[in-house]
Formats: structure tokens, sequence, C-alpha cells
């Protein structure tokens, strides 16, 4: 990270692959007041394990958050439970990195249906909306109690207050010819330029506060989604993609980046 990012960090799916690793690097490397709020369905669950023992190894680092960003209901528990552990302090950055893919790539038209759309949907879109929208108050405080000077007072910045949405290069509109062929994928290719969209709408809506918000493709990352085939490492794609959000300002907010900065067409 060539900035180190601080504050209080809330992240989702961190029990596995690219959530995992921006917590590990986070923890790592991130400032001496950086707090990670790590999320996931099951935090008691074998799945998390790996989260269990990370925080283990960080004491006093990481919060684990159970977080099914599905459920409204758990949306508002987390949230509560997060807000009375901050306290005055506010939320400096928010992660909604929660995602599913339904059915099994290369999810073709021939074997999507209705329900797989609204599963996907709902998590993957629905959710963060949800979540930012309870979580914005939070995200309002850290902006306001940062005492910035007064030449950077409508700066924007992740460790200031920012949403980072991570999103993907299929979920561009203008490369689907390119794309399209190598994974069809009808509901995570629909979900996430719907996250686009709502990335945009909230940069429109919270400049107001000097909240960032923008959208991140992490790479095709070796994950439980993304295949052996994959060139990333999830080590590789949090590292660089957190390099990506501590030199992210104004000029980024409501615009769609890759891990390493560079832009994606709509």
């Amino acid at each position: 990270m060539s900035v180190k990012l601080d504050g209080n960090i809330l992240v989702t799916g961190t029990n596995r692959g690219i959530g995992l690793q921006l917590v590990q690097q986070l923890a790592q490397k991130g400032g001496e007041r950086a707090h990670i709020f790590a999320c996931c369905r099951e935090p008691e669950g074998t799945r998390a394990e790996e989260l269990g023992q990370l925080s283990t190894q960080h004491p006093g680092k990481i919060t684990i958050i159970k977080l099914d960003t599905s459920d409204e209901d758990s949306i508002r528990a987390a949230v509560q439970a997060v807000s009375r552990q901050i306290g005055a302090g506010g939320l400096n950055l928010l992660i909604n990195n929660a995602a599913i893919n339904r059915p099994a790539s290369p999810a073709p038209l021939s074997t999507t249906g209705k329900k797989d759309m609204m599963e996907v949907y709902e998590t993957n879109v629905v959710g963060p909306f949800v979540l930012t929208k309870m979580l914005l108050p939070l995200l309002q405080r850290a902006a306001q109690s940062g005492s910035p000077q007064k030449d950077d007072a409508g700066k924007m910045s992740c460790r200031r207050s920012a949403i980072i949405n991570i999103s993907t290069l299929i979920s561009s509109i203008e490369k689907c010819p390119e794309t399209f062929p190598v994974a069809q994928m009808y509901p995570y290719r629909t979900s996430k330029a719907a996250l686009n969209m709502l990335t945009r709408c909230q940069a429109e809506d919270f400049k107001i506060h000097n909240i960032l918000v923008t959208a991140i493709h992490p790479g095709w990352v070796r994950t439980e989604m993304g295949g052996e085939e994959a060139p990333l490492t999830g080590e590789e794609s949090a590292v660089a993609m957190l390099s990506t959000m501590s030199s992210l300002s104004n000029k980024d907010s409501g615009m769609l980046v890759d891990w390493q900065g560079n832009t994606i067409p709509w």
C-alpha cells in the first residue's frame, strides 16, 4: 500500500478468497489505528476457520461480525453491532465484497432460471444497497470528524470516508463482445452491471458529504469462483487493490477501475 489505510474498515464476504486476503493485508500492512470489521455469514462455521485464526494472530485488530447480505434483519443486526463498537469514530471505509454466482460457470442461458437471477441480484446488488444505506450515518460521521485542513476540506479518500464496491470487468457493457464468449454468466454479469449503476448513483448522492464511491475490478483471481486457471493469486489482487484504494480521490468517485487503477469503460 503506497499510503496505509487507517481507521475503521468494514469488509463483507471475508471467510474466503479475496475478502479473506483483504482482511489479512489490512491487518498486516494497514495503519496503526486500522480496525477491521470482517463480516461473513457463518463466523462459527468450518468455512470461516481461517478468518478466526487470522483474528487470533492479530488480537484487537479484527472484529468478526455475522452478516448475511441477503437478509435485511442480519444486516441491521450487524450494523448495530458495528455502531456500538465504533462509537463516535465513524466508519472510514466500507468494502462491499460479498457476492455469489448462480448457476455454476459458464452459466449459459440454457441452464439459468429465474431463481438464479433473483438470488444473485439480491446478494450482489440489494445487499450492498441496504448495507450502505444503513451505514451511511457512520460514513458521514467519519467524513465530518477528520478535521481536514482548509485546503483539503472537499477532498475525498479511502482514509477519510469511502465505499468500494467490488465489481468485475465482465460487468462492462462496452466490453461484453470481448468477454461474453469466455464466460456467459448471465446473473453475475447483469448484477455487477447494476452494482456499477448503484456506485454511480451513490457517488452523485454522497458527494455532498465528501464520501468517495468507486467500483473496482479485482482481476481474474484464483478463487473458488475464479477457478484454477486465473493468473492472479488472492494476495496479489488484494495488495494491488488496497494500493489503488489508497490513491483514489475525487476524480475516481463514480468510476469503475481495475486493481491497478486503470479506468474500465461502462
